[in-house]
């Protein structure tokens, strides 16, 4: 199972940036998928998640600039990061989650927010 992120990278402060990320091999059936967030010396913690129905989570600092989306059938989420701020800044996990609750997590993506 390879679950493989891109999209990373510089913005700006007030700027966008897209997260993308998907799951391939052999991967039972796909619960949920989500975006976690490792800042320097903290520990990594949610972002946001959505289930295969489509419902969201988001964590408080992030509702309102952040959107994930998902492609079931591919296997796909995204993460659309707007207003962004320099306490954005970390390295961005993708995590997948199948119906037998085995995690899935990539190697992570470099953001950097700095003006």
């Amino acid at each position: 199972v390879q679950v493989v992120e891109s999209g990373g990278g510089w913005g700006q402060p007030g700027g966008s940036l897209r997260l993308s990320c998907a799951a391939s091999g052999s991967i039972r059936s796909i619960v949920v998928m989500g975006w976690y967030c490792q800042a320097a010396g903290k520990e990594r913690e949610l972002v946001a998640l959505i289930s295969s129905c489509g419902m969201t989570t988001y964590e408080n600092s992030v509702q309102g600039r952040f959107t994930i989306s998902r492609d079931n059938d591919k296997n796909t989420v995204s993460l659309q990061m707007n207003r962004l701020k320099p306490e954005d800044a970390a390295v961005y996990y993708c995590k997948a989650v199948d119906s037998w609750a085995n995690d899935y997590w990539g190697q992570g993506t470099q953001i950097t927010v700095s003006s």
